[in-house]
């Protein structure tokens, strides 16, 4: 009987402690290859789509623009509108 409270306490401390997220994407290049197969991931190390195009051929893989990657533009200031007239 003790055995199976210290197991179910033990399987309640496992579950209370919820799921971690690992990052998917690495923020320092601005392409990743999504490799497709058993185990699949992002490989994010690419300057361009076409060099890593290149480097797919012949792999179950694609490329994908990172959406982490920080855009080099600044977002354009708001400025509201003017009334006409």
């Amino acid at each position: 009987m003790r055995r199976a409270r210290l197991a179910l306490i033990a399987i309640a401390q496992l579950l209370a402690g919820g799921l971690a997220h690992a990052q998917t994407y690495d923020p320092s290049y601005p392409v990743c290859m999504q490799i497709y197969g058993p185990v699949g991931y992002f490989d994010c190390r690419y300057a361009s789509l076409a060099q890593c195009r290149y480097l797919a051929v012949g792999r179950s893989a694609s490329c994908v623009v990172n959406p982490y990657f920080p855009s080099s533009k600044p977002a354009p200031p708001h400025r509201p509108r003017r009334p006409a007239g």
